[in-house]
């Protein structure tokens, strides 16, 4: 069975060991944490984590992209934070960190005829995958595109596209698709179609509705995405995630009361 994880900012509370109290009241298996600043909170994760009988289940790089960038000092960088997350999420004892490889558009050159814009994010996504998927190998960690809707990215923004990289990496165990449903209905002609057809690639799947609210909120088949991942035999990690509601209280209060509802409603739909 999948084992159901939420992301760390839906959660209210100012501390992380408040937020992580929060979760477990939901009774919860894991929480996933953005990779940004992770490094110097690890202590504090790890600690409230134990105390609350907790996994984490992975590090979500966020909007945290440059590995496609023209500047090579960008590069460089994000593809050391790239590295530090893998690490972290070694440390946490994490399955999985999830990133998108392009946000918005390319600041990449046209050098047709030898190669278009597009053709060389293309070459430098599989180089940054073949030279870390060993890393991910040797830490037991999954590296998990996610495709992003074409308001955000200009790149990947399908499913068969993300998997296209995989392909090119001899389908590397280590290296997976994030599904987004969100996304998802916004890009794939067919949900439950793409999710079928991309058994093989995903490693998880974040669950949110068309209106980017809690499952149950929208008009997303829930129902029938239980049964498609049923027949998938799908494990992996179903992630709660939605409009981050850190800094307006109102939010949080509305959001943590709203959940309960929401994973009762995944359960009547099969999903977990």
């Amino acid at each position: 069975m999948p084992k159901l994880s939420i992301q760390e900012g839906l959660l209210p509370g100012i501390t992380v060991e408040e937020r992580l109290a929060a979760a477990a009241q939901l009774n919860i298996d894991g929480v996933e944490f953005p990779a940004q600043d992770l490094d110097a909170r690890l202590p504090r994760i790890a600690a409230a984590l134990d105390a609350n009988g907790m996994e984490a289940s992975g590090i979500n790089m966020g909007r945290q992209d440059g590995c496609l960038s023209a500047d090579p000092a960008r590069r460089a960088a994000a593809v050391d934070s790239l590295r530090e997350a893998l690490a972290c999420a070694l440390d946490l004892e994490a399955d999985y960190v999830t990133f998108v490889p392009q946000c918005g558009e390319t600041d990449l050159p046209d050098l047709t005829p030898y190669a278009s814009p597009m053709e060389l994010q293309k070459e430098l996504l599989i180089w940054l995958l073949r030279g870390v998927s060993d890393l991910c190998d040797a830490m037991d960690v999954l590296l998990a595109l996610q495709p992003l809707n074409h308001y955000e990215t200009a790149f990947i923004t399908r499913l068969d596209q993300a998997a296209y990289f995989r392909r090119q990496v001899d389908a590397h165990p280590k290296i997976t698709v994030a599904a987004n449903l969100y996304h998802m209905a916004l890009e794939e002609e067919n949900l439950l179609t793409a999710l079928r057809q991309r058994n093989d690639d995903i490693g998880l799947i974040y669950l949110s509705e068309n209106n980017r609210r809690l499952p149950g909120q929208g008009v997303l088949p829930f129902l029938a995405i239980g049964e498609a991942l049923a027949q998938m035999a799908f494990d992996g990690w179903l992630v709660l995630e939605g409009l981050a509601t850190t800094g307006d209280p109102e939010r949080v209060r509305q959001t943590f009361q709203d959940l309960p509802g929401s994973i009762q409603f995944l359960r009547g739909a099969g999903l977990l």
